[in-house]
């Protein structure tokens, strides 16, 4: 084997013009695709950890069926033993609570619709870094005082600033009357224009009282680090949770837009992909069919000479492989340094593209993600490329008449 392999190697430098551009035009191939996915999933893996992180949470915990019909009177009770149990299960990791419903927020004649959600404040600004978003007063000391934050459109809007008061209506637990007069106590903004209408925050505490839902939350967010990790957690506690009382989401069930964007998004980027490896295997094949077509002098006599057909198709065909895995590796070390210079490096959007971006509440930053995977995909896509065109010298030489090859 290993004399197959020296022979093999020295065969496909007898012609270094035809190596050398077929070895080219293979490191090419690999170098852009290797770039383009890394720089694809880098871009989805940010967009996505802005997402989870501006809000979402990577997975949540709710009472069974509340996703579908998302009312207060569907909310869960908040026991510690239970939330320490949930913690445990997942490796000890945070579980914030959050009490969320609709109420109508007004100030003199001035009335909108507006989504308030209690939050325990700690928990929220560790998730989601809420007081980050602060830009003007102060965020909550502590989760017992009776002030909101208001997102800065409510307060053009109403005409409100920090110090003055909001009145809240609402319809809270099993249809009791919520209603009460709070004081502002800071303005938060969000990229997105849509929150920026719509969040009122106020500390959990005060959330539970002024809905009526004393010891009670609607949604438990898993403070998790990726999405290996929370698909992991969402399947510990499936198996672990009674699911006739708590549903169990991950970020693909909590934010199914952006999934089906990103899977549309990479079946165009793949479409390119593929037309690109569908034009280096037919050069590919080009070279393949000139070296078999220059060397059948060589075959035949190689043939006449008693030399077994298994062992010069064997020979062959680790040439192929050989020139395939010249240019994969040359486009492997090639893609290398232009994927780390990115990494360290990302693109930075400007302008109104940027504005774009953020208006979606994402960073107009993409990155690329240096991944082996990424990078072994490539070579195992040229080496399955490589074996299938070394099918057409195997099935000539089977067939190869020695004679009428020396003829020629």
């Amino acid at each position: 084997m290993i004399k197959w392999l020296i022979l093999a190697w020295r065969n496909i430098w007898r012609n270094k013009r035809r190596t050398l551009i077929s070895a080219a035009s293979v490191a090419f191939a690999v170098m852009f695709a290797t770039s383009m996915s890394s720089l694809q999933k880098g871009g989805w893996d940010r967009m996505l950890n802005n997402v989870v992180h501006f809000y979402f949470g990577y997975a949540q915990i709710h009472a069974e069926g509340y996703w579908d019909e998302q009312t207060i009177d569907r909310s869960l009770e908040l026991n510690p033993d239970t939330l320490a149990a949930m913690s445990a299960l997942i490796g000890n990791k945070p579980i914030v609570p959050r009490l969320e419903s609709f109420a109508l927020a007004s100030t003199g004649p001035i009335t909108m619709g507006v989504l308030v959600s209690g939050i325990g404040p700690a928990g929220e600004d560790s998730l989601t870094g809420l007081a980050d978003r602060v830009i003007a007063g102060r965020y909550f000391l502590d989760g017992t005082e009776d002030g909101v934050l208001v997102a800065k459109g409510i307060a053009e809007e109403l005409e409100l600033s920090v110090g003055d008061t909001m009145v809240l209506l609402s319809q809270g637990y099993h249809g009791v009357s919520a209603a009460g007069k709070y004081p502002i106590t800071g303005l938060v903004s969000f990229g997105s224009p849509d929150l920026n209408k719509l969040m009122v925050f106020m500390p959990l505490h005060t959330a539970q009282y002024f809905f009526g839902a004393d010891g009670r939350a609607t949604s438990l967010v898993l403070q998790l680090e990726g999405t290996k990790e929370a698909k992991a957690a969402v399947s510990t506690l499936r198996k672990k949770l009674d699911l006739t009382k708590y549903e169990v989401l991950d970020w693909e069930q909590l934010i199914p837009d952006l999934v089906s964007a990103r899977s549309l998004d990479t079946a165009g980027s793949n479409v390119i992909i593929l037309i690109l490896y569908l034009i280096i295997a037919f050069g590919l094949f080009g070279t393949v069919l000139m070296m078999t077509k220059e060397r059948e002098y060589e075959f035949g006599v190689l043939i006449a000479i008693g030399m077994k057909r298994r062992l010069l198709t064997g020979v062959v065909w680790i040439e192929i492989l050989f020139l395939a895995a010249v240019g994969t590796v040359i486009g492997m070390l090639l893609a290398f340094p232009v994927v780390w210079y990115f990494h360290v490096h990302p693109i930075v959007f400007e302008g109104e593209m940027a504005q774009a971006y953020i208006q979606y509440g994402v960073e107009p930053i993409i990155p690329t993600v240096v991944e082996a995977a990424i990078f072994i995909k490539q070579g195992l896509i040229i080496f399955g490329m490589a074996a299938v065109m070394a099918l057409y010298p195997l099935i000539k030489i089977s067939t190869l008449s020695p004679v009428q090859s020396m003829r020629h």
